[in-house]
C-alpha cells in the first residue's frame, strides 16, 4: 500500500487528496484536485508602469474563510495587511513563455531527465529505486476516462506521459497551435520562478495573490461575489458535468481557455479563479492558518519557513491558488479566492500555470490603475 501511494512520485507525479466539504452546490463526495533557475537573467525593463499589469493598492483584509463549505486548511479567516504591488492582468501565456525560452534557452523541469537523488527526497526512507527506464523527461496529463470511475484513485484520469511539456501539453504529437493565448501549463515552481526573474518580476506571496483575487470583495465566496452564476452567466473556466469522465463544456471550454475569456474581477484581473492553478512564492503548511492571530493583522506575510502536509509528509510543496478548469461542483471546489493547496515544487501538470507580481517603483508619475476602496 505504501508503494502504491507513492508510485506517482516515482514517476514525478505530485498528488494531494482532500475530501470535498458539504455544500449546497455539490452533488456528491469526492477527493480534491491533484497533480501531481538556471539561465535566468533580469530583463531590461524601464522603471515605469509595467506593461499588462495592474497596480493594486495595499490594505487590510480577512485572509482565508470561516465557511463550513470550505476545506480545513482554509480556516480560520484572519486579518492580514499587504503593501501595494503590480500584478499581471492575466496568467502567463504560451506566447509569453516562448519569448522567455527563446531569449534564455531555458529548459523546463518536465524537459529534463529526473534523477533518483532528487525524487527520493520526497519519498519515505527505504523506498526502492525504480528502474532507470522510468526516469525520463515527461509530465502529468489529464486524460478523461470514457466511463464513470471512482474519484478515490487519481490514476483514473492522471497519466504520466513521457515527452509531455509546456510545448507539448498532452505529450508528443500535441502542440500549441491555436493555443498561444492560453495559459502556459506543465510548469514546475522552478520554471515559474525563473520566468519571473527574467521578466524583472517575482511570484506573488499567497497573501498578495488572495488579496488581488478578491478584488475588494470582502469575505465573498467567489472572486465576483457569493453567487456562482450571477444572471446564469459563467464567470470562470471550470468543469461542468460529471467529473472526470464527462465535461459538458457549458462555459464554452473543455480544457484551458484563452486568457481573459471570462469577466475580470473588480481590480481588472482575469482568471484569478478557474482556468489553471497558479504558483505562489510560499511554502505550503496545511496548518498555517490555525497558528495565525485572529486579532492582530500580520503585515506582508511571506509564508512559513518550511512545508507541512500531514497527508503527504515527505512531499516538498509550494502553495498553488485559484483552482482550474478541472474543478467541478462535485469534485475539488477550489475556484474560490480562499482555496489553497500544496503542490510538489518539482511537478507540473495539465492544469498548473502562474502569473507574476512586481514591487512598487519610485516613479512618482506612475498611474494608479486600481485602488482598494
Amino acid at each position: 500500500m505504501m508503494m502504491k501511494r507513492y508510485l506517482p512520485l516515482l514517476l514525478l507525479l505530485a498528488a494531494c487528496q482532500q475530501r470535498v466539504p458539504p455544500a449546497a452546490e455539490q452533488v456528491g463526495k469526492a477527493a480534491c484536485c491533484v497533480v501531481p533557475s538556471r539561465f535566468a537573467t533580469t530583463a531590461d525593463r524601464k522603471d515605469k508602469d509595467p506593461e499588462n499589469m495592474i497596480w493594486v493598492t495595499g490594505g487590510q483584509f480577512m485572509m482565508g474563510t470561516d465557511e463550513k463549505e470550505a476545506y480545513d486548511q482554509e480556516r480560520p479567516a484572519h486579518p492580514v495587511k499587504v503593501d501595494g504591488f503590480w500584478i499581471d492582468k492575466t496568467e502567463v501565456t504560451n506566447e509569453a513563455f516562448k519569448a522567455f525560452v527563446d531569449a534564455t534557452k531555458y529548459v523546463t523541469v518536465a524537459e529534463r531527465k529526473p534523477t533518483w537523488e532528487e525524487i527520493s527526497k520526497q519519498l519515505p526512507p527505504g523506498t526502492p529505486k525504480p528502474d532507470d527506464a522510468l526516469l525520463i523527461p515527461g509530465s502529468m496529463v489529464f486524460v478523461a476516462p470514457d466511463h464513470p470511475v471512482s474519484t478515490e484513485d487519481i490514476s483514473n484520469w492522471w497519466h504520466w506521459v513521457a515527452g509531455a511539456s509546456w510545448q507539448h501539453p498532452e505529450g508528443p504529437g500535441s502542440n500549441l497551435d491555436g493555443r498561444w493565448k492560453h495559459p502556459v501549463v506543465q510548469i514546475a515552481w522552478e520554471d515559474a520562478n525563473a520566468y519571473a526573474k527574467w521578466a524583472g518580476k517575482r511570484l506573488p506571496t499567497e497573501a498578495e495573490w488572495e488579496y488581488a483575487a478578491r478584488g475588494g470583495q470582502a469575505e465573498k465566496r467567489y472572486a465576483w461575489g457569493n453567487e456562482f452564476k450571477p444572471g446564469q452567466k459563467y464567470m470562470a473556466n471550470t468543469f461542468q458535468g460529471h467529473f472526470p469522465d464527462k465535461n459538458s463544456g457549458e462555459d464554452g471550454f473543455k480544457g484551458t481557455a484563452p486568457v481573459a475569456s471570462f469577466p475580470a474581477n473588480a481590480y481588472g484581473l482575469y482568471d484569478m479563479t478557474g482556468n489553471v492553478w497558479e504558483w505562489t512564492a510560499d511554502w505550503y503548511d496545511a496548518s498555517l492558518y490555525k497558528k495565525a492571530s485572529l486579532r492582530t493583522a500580520e503585515v506582508d506575510p511571506k509564508g512559513p519557513a518550511s512545508t507541512y502536509d500531514p497527508e503527504d509528509r515527505y512531499a516538498i510543496k509550494r502553495v498553488t491558488k485559484g483552482g482550474s478548469y478541472l474543478c467541478a461542483n462535485d469534485y475539488c471546489v477550489n475556484y474560490r479566492p480562499s482555496a489553497r493547496r500544496g503542490t510538489a515544487f518539482d511537478s507540473g501538470a495539465s492544469h498548473i500555470g502562474f502569473r507574476c507580481v512586481k514591487d512598487k517603483t519610485n516613479d512618482s508619475n506612475k498611474t494608479i490603475l486600481v485602488q482598494n476602496k
